[in-house]
């Protein structure tokens, strides 16, 4: 079972009762995930980078991992 490191950056918008997930970003490493938060931060009411395990082969994901947070955001497993 080939395991491979995602990294993406998910931006949150406002929506009656709270935020919502937008579109994601896919970012090369972790560093960049950062980098692309940070600059999404002022146009958004939260923006999280995570991180998240895929099987190269069946294309199950694992629990994402919270690499950086800001603002508001939405817990992913509930959306």
């Amino acid at each position: 079972m080939a395991t491979a490191e995602k990294f993406i950056v998910m931006p949150f918008k406002k929506v009656r009762g709270g935020v919502a997930p937008g579109e994601m970003r896919q970012a090369s490493n972790a560093v960049s995930a950062e980098k692309i938060a940070t600059s999404m931060s002022a146009r958004f009411p939260g923006v999280a980078a995570y991180a998240v395990k895929v099987d190269e082969e069946s294309g199950d994901m694992s629990e994402p991992r919270l690499i950086i947070q800001f603002g508001e955001i939405a817990d992913l497993a509930a959306a």
